[in-house]
């Protein structure tokens, strides 16, 4: 059983926190290249799982396009928003107070080479969170992230955003959790490139209609990751 070490970042910078998490990836490529004489995945590797809050930022995938934001520049700098274009998949994303942003860095050589697998039990961890508030929430074909639907099965809301990077099999950014996230800074991009008018975005203070307490969900991801992952996540100290 593989041992990942969680850190919870508390509001920090985006910046930082992507200065933080490259190194703690390049320390795990390193000495996975340092390991090479061994079989994969049969040396000790320092795993992580970071959670952090990030002030207001739009993100946006390698694969995005700079027309699904809708602000300019000095819109964004008026009301405080940041913007970085980054190395995950994906289109552009925000992530801000009240949201729940993991960061698994994982070598999935001690774990399993599958991309689709680690992406659906992102989707898992989230999925088994939500139905501990009561809420059934489930994946849409050839839509990656977490969705909640109408009664009538015809509409859906996404409550999840994931956009991962690997290189060398090690794990980069990861998902964003809208727990009590102001939605109308969704209004100002088109969210994950997705314009259908059946799809929108949610939060979990929206469907249970009460504000969560944010270390309590904390609490509750960090047990499923260790279910959904089969790995020891323990308090980096």
């Amino acid at each position: 059983m593989q041992t990942v070490h969680f850190r919870d970042l508390g509001q920090m910078d985006y910046q930082a926190a992507w200065d933080f998490q490259t190194l703690l990836h390049r320390n795990l490529v390193d000495n996975k290249l340092n390991s090479k004489h061994l079989p994969l995945g049969s040396y000790p590797q320092a795993h992580h799982l970071l959670l952090v809050e990030h002030p207001p930022v739009y993100t946006l995938g390698k694969s995005g396009s700079m027309d699904h934001l809708l602000l300019s520049a000095e819109e964004m700098t008026r009301r405080g928003i940041q913007f970085f274009p980054i190395n995950r998949g994906g289109d552009i994303t925000f992530h801000g107070p009240g949201q729940i942003v993991g960061y698994p860095i994982l070598d999935l050589d001690c774990f399993f080479t599958d991309v689709h697998r680690y992406v659906r039990n992102i989707e898992e961890v989230i999925i088994r969170t939500l139905a501990e508030y009561g809420i059934d929430s489930q994946r849409i074909p050839g839509f990656t992230g977490v969705w909640i639907t109408d009664a009538a099965g015809d509409r859906f809301r996404k409550i999840c955003a994931i956009g991962v990077h690997l290189s060398r099999w090690v794990t980069l950014h990861g998902w964003a959790f809208n727990v009590n996230t102001p939605l109308e800074y969704f209004d100002y991009i088109v969210p994950c490139g997705i314009a259908d008018e059946d799809k929108t975005v949610t939060s979990l203070a929206r469907e249970l209609g009460r504000p969560v307490d944010l270390q309590e969900v904390k609490d509750k991801i960090k047990r499923h990751f260790a279910g959904v992952f089969e790995c020891e996540v323990v308090e980096n100290v």
